[in-house]
């Protein structure tokens, strides 16, 4: 889900006025203009005087290509219409960003996505990632363009499952990647997105290189329905332990075999998921890193005009209010700063998740609903999970 947005249009005039502000005098459409858009690189970003950014994204269009062109964003705001500047091939849009912000977009033209050409760093063949000048850096992940093909990791489990048939659907490829030499198990929920938009394998591997990252053992498990798979229900969690560890085990990649160590890692409905698992099933998940977790979920809510408008800390909070006692678990909880809706619920799960006497880590991430804010907090709470010791509450 993807319950709010940061992010604001800017009205600009059609004037080239409008385009020298962003450092680019020349006549927009032109070769020279073109030429130093794409030395610069897109979207060009410039301080606001509030304190915020000014963000201009161009796309390169003939004059008759497009009856509509806009500016998507994964965050869930609403896309920003681009404007042709007179009867060029330039088509332009101002947005306006927040301070500390990290995004992905993609132009979306008569029906079809595609990533910026003007920028190197994407997600997928037809998304790109941008930040203001002041988001922190996110070390260890690579620069992947649109047109870069991920390496995949070698090791491939064929999942039959029986108790993920039918609506669930039983048959999906997951794949396996030992980090350092191997060790505990990592799940990763929604497995695809982090082998096919962004390299999780190759980013865990230069955190290990760096010190960043002890071993472990990657599983990349990919969603079929995640509203179904992921809204608090056993069917997955039973079918992770009774099947797919049992053919983990027996895919010859090396890894901790005690099941008590899994970690489970997961975003959004993802993250709902990963704490559910550990409540439920604690025998199974003692580590859980949760980005953006969907905390407001409650049966129902799904399909509610407002999801996040139920009670603070949805079916989870619910439960840990009963007291479960959880000494053993090691939990981490990340939320962009910017979903301003997502921090109650989120909030209120990370307090009741402590009172159990779990170890819990908290931290806020330069982003909205976007899993261009999620990449650093993956690999830092994955390793904080995995740490000998850990650190009283972050906050």
């Amino acid at each position: 889900m993807r319950p709010e947005s940061a992010l604001a249009s800017a009205s600009a005039s059609a004037s080239a006025s409008a385009f020298a502000g962003f450092g680019l005098p020349t006549t927009p459409g032109t070769d020279e203009f073109w030429a130093a858009a794409a030395e610069g690189g897109t979207p060009v970003t410039v301080p606001a005087d509030d304190g915020s950014w000014r963000a201009l994204f161009l796309w390169r269009g003939p004059a008759s290509s497009a009856d509509r062109a806009d500016v998507g964003f994964e965050s869930g705001a609403d896309p920003v219409p681009l404007r042709r500047f007179g009867d060029t091939d330039c088509w332009y849009a101002e947005v306006r960003l927040p301070a500390r912000m990290r995004l992905t977009y993609q132009f979306l033209v008569d029906g079809a996505a595609y990533a910026d050409p003007l920028n190197p760093v994407g997600a997928g063949p037809d998304r790109s990632l941008a930040a203001t000048p002041d988001a922190p850096p996110q070390p260890h992940w690579p620069v992947v363009g649109p047109d870069d093909v991920p390496p995949l990791p070698r090791t491939r489990i064929r999942w039959s499952s029986e108790r993920l048939g039918g609506r669930l659907g039983g048959r999906r490829t997951v794949r396996v990647h030992p980090v350092g030499g191997g060790g505990p198990v990592v799940l990763l929920l929604d497995g695809d997105d982090w082998l096919f938009l962004h390299p999780a394998a190759t980013a865990f591997d230069a955190a290990f290189t760096a010190g960043a990252m002890p071993p472990a053992t990657l599983v990349f498990l990919p969603a079929k329905d995640r509203e179904a798979e992921f809204g608090c229900r056993p069917e997955l969690w039973e079918a992770v332990r009774d099947e797919l560890l049992p053919l983990v085990a027996e895919s010859g990649v090396p890894a901790d075999p005690d099941p008590g160590r899994l970690v489970v890692a997961g975003q959004s409905l993802g993250g709902l998921s990963a704490l559910y698992a550990a409540l439920e099933f604690p025998g199974l998940v003692s580590r859980v890193a949760c980005q953006s977790a969907s905390f407001w979920w409650t049966p129902g809510a799904v399909g509610a005009p407002d999801p996040l408008g139920g009670p603070l800390g949805g079916a989870l909070a619910a439960r840990l209010r009963e007291r479960p006692a959880l000494p053993g678990l090691r939990a981490a909880f990340d939320v962009g700063e910017h979903e301003t809706r997502m921090l109650p619920h989120c909030e209120t799960v990370e307090r009741l998740t402590e009172e159990t006497g779990a170890t819990v880590r908290v931290s806020r991430s330069a982003s909205g609903h976007d899993r261009a804010g999620w990449r650093h907090a993956l690999l830092r709470d994955v390793a904080w999970t995995l740490a000998p010791e850990t650190r009283p509450t972050v906050r």
